[in-house]
């Protein structure tokens, strides 16, 4: 006799559309980034040219790290540009928040302005910043020898070489600024009409009740920014190169300098995870550091 196939249930049958649905993701996933995390990991261990098989060499790599000098310029480098730019960001997202915040007319498209650059391709506007720093005839240096000022040498003066890094991003202050907005949009009014009832004036509100409420907002912020920060490579790369005199070596720059240039692909990838350890490090600090300053309002004691 002819056997019946049993009927899927119902709970079956979503579980089953389930994993069809999130198929793409989870082939993505495994395809892209555990296998060549893995594999990054076993090289890291590995001498390996791309032209030869790898050949196992233990802990070489990273012991030869402790006597590169390069490599301690580049996390100088890299540690001094976060130091600058986090707070920079901070500060100044959460400014042009409470800025695009009024309710006055046509505040809409002064935010559209403010978050455009933010969406620029990188190498695109990195171009545009060194015709503003060309020394001879840019833009920055017309404008300050119009009030008589003698303009630095910006992107090739050691001194200035990461100072204008870090001022090429201040123009992409539109994504902290949109984050910042949601969490300013969320502060319950009722809070500030109490405030207001017991005498608080702006200061005080904005120290007391704002603040507070949006710190949640401000570590996702910090910690976006610092992982960003340790990851800056396009603006260096396209600008300076690294240099001059590698003032302006970021770590991942360096990384793409012994992976792609020098073909000491088992180096760069034993670099790349001590970048991962240092970011995962730092974002576990953050997250640990929160819960002595991150006030999030439905959580009881």
């Amino acid at each position: 006799m002819p056997t019946t196939r049993p009927k899927l249930t119902a709970s079956r049958r979503e579980t089953i559309a389930f994993y069809l649905t999130i198929s793409p993701w989870l082939i993505g996933f495994f395809a892209f980034t555990l296998i060549p995390l893995v594999i990054s990991l076993y090289l890291g261990f590995t001498r390996w040219d791309l032209f030869t098989s790898p050949r196992w060499i233990g802990l070489e790599n990273y012991s030869r790290m402790a006597n590169d000098p390069l490599l301690w310029q580049a996390l100088k480098v890299t540690t001094i540009y976060t130091l600058l730019y986090v707070p920079a960001e901070l500060i100044g997202g959460l400014g042009l928040a409470l800025l695009v915040n009024q309710k006055v007319r046509g505040v809409a498209g002064f935010r559209t302005i403010i978050y455009l650059p933010s969406v620029l391709a990188g190498v695109a506007y990195v171009v545009l910043w060194m015709w503003i720093f060309n020394p001879q005839g840019g833009l920055l240096n017309t404008l300050l020898g119009a009030i008589g000022i003698q303009g630095p040498r910006w992107l090739i003066d050691p001194a200035w070489a990461l100072p204008s890094l870090l001022l090429m991003t201040f123009w992409g202050w539109g994504r902290a600024m949109v984050i910042f907005l949601a969490g300013l949009q969320g502060v319950p009014v009722e809070l500030y009409e109490a405030a207001s009832i017991d005498g608080a004036g702006d200061w005080a509100k904005f120290r007391r009740v704002t603040i507070p409420m949006i710190t949640p907002t401000i570590l996702f912020t910090l910690i976006l920014s610092v992982i960003s920060t340790f990851q800056t490579f396009t603006s260096a790369f396209v600008a300076t190169n690294g240099g001059p005199l590698d003032a302006t070596l970021f770590y991942v720059l360096y990384i793409y300098r012994q992976a792609f240039q020098f073909f000491r692909m088992g180096y760069a990838a034993a670099m790349a995870w001590v970048l991962f350890i240092i970011v995962l490090s730092l974002t576990l600090f953050l997250f640990r550091s929160g819960q002595f300053w991150v006030y999030y309002e439905g959580k009881r004691e």
